[in-house]
């Protein structure tokens, strides 16, 4: 299960492009593009960047005008979508 604990990275088979504001991911093995508009790229870059769930929704949370738990719920999505098509590897935190 997804939660805000989840940390991820990135495969080294996808290739991310940001194209003025949206992105392009192309995964490699599968030859498959997939686009992110403008909202979907910022979740992606903090994603990146931080490796962590919460730590990219404590960013967007400073960013959109939304309520905190729609936002929660639509990055845990965007997540799950992605790593569902790998683009993303998921890593549960082991206490």
């Amino acid at each position: 299960m997804v939660t805000t604990e989840t940390k991820l990275t990135v495969p080294d088979q996808v290739l991310f492009r940001d194209l003025a504001g949206e992105a392009v991911l192309l995964e490699l093995d599968s030859g498959r593009y997939y686009g992110l508009n403008e909202s979907g790229t910022r979740m992606w870059s903090l994603l990146a960047q931080y490796g962590r769930i919460g730590l990219a929704l404590r960013d967007l949370l400073q960013e959109f005008d939304v309520p905190p738990e729609r936002l929660e719920k639509d990055l845990l999505f965007f997540v799950e979508t992605l790593a569902s098509r790998k683009l993303l590897n998921l890593h549960e935190e082991i206490p």
